[in-house]
């Protein structure tokens, strides 16, 4: 019975930790708060500041300079992580799950972010297959929790 009660309130609370939202946020910012045109100008994660805010797609986007917040407003497609910045090799094995900011990768063009540094070597052996799997997925996973 206390192996019930454990297991259901276990359920509970990761019930009420997903997220429906097509964005990962953390404290309702985007990405843990990093400005995501700097992963492609500067190469590298950047903070963003609260004073240099965007909504878009219900999440607030930080970023760093008002060129990069101007640059996205202009094309948030080009700079947004692809599946709203959740786990890229989650969403290939049909499934959303958080992200670190440091498992970042551009490949053509696009902005990832992986669970762990373990999940990002093993979403890099096999980007080009994982991405397919990805993309077909996200349309029924973006919505879901």
């Amino acid at each position: 019975m206390k192996l019930v009660f454990t297991t259901l309130i276990i359920l509970g609370f990761l019930h009420a930790n997903a997220q429906k939202s097509e964005v990962y946020t953390t404290a309702g910012k985007a990405i843990n708060g990093y400005d995501p045109v700097a992963f492609f100008t500067a190469s590298r994660p950047m903070k963003g500041a609260d004073s240099l805010s965007y909504q878009w797609k219900g999440a607030t986007w930080l970023f760093s300079n008002k060129d990069n917040m101007n640059a996205f407003k202009s094309s948030p497609e080009k700079y947004a992580p692809q599946y709203g910045g959740y786990c890229a090799y989650g969403t290939a094995d049909g499934h959303k799950a958080p992200t670190q900011i440091d498992t970042w990768t551009i490949a053509d063009d696009k902005l990832y972010f992986n669970y762990n540094s373990k999940v990002k070597e093993m979403w890099t052996k096999d980007q080009k297959n994982l991405i397919m799997k990805a993309d077909a997925n996200w349309p029924a996973l973006k919505n879901k929790e």
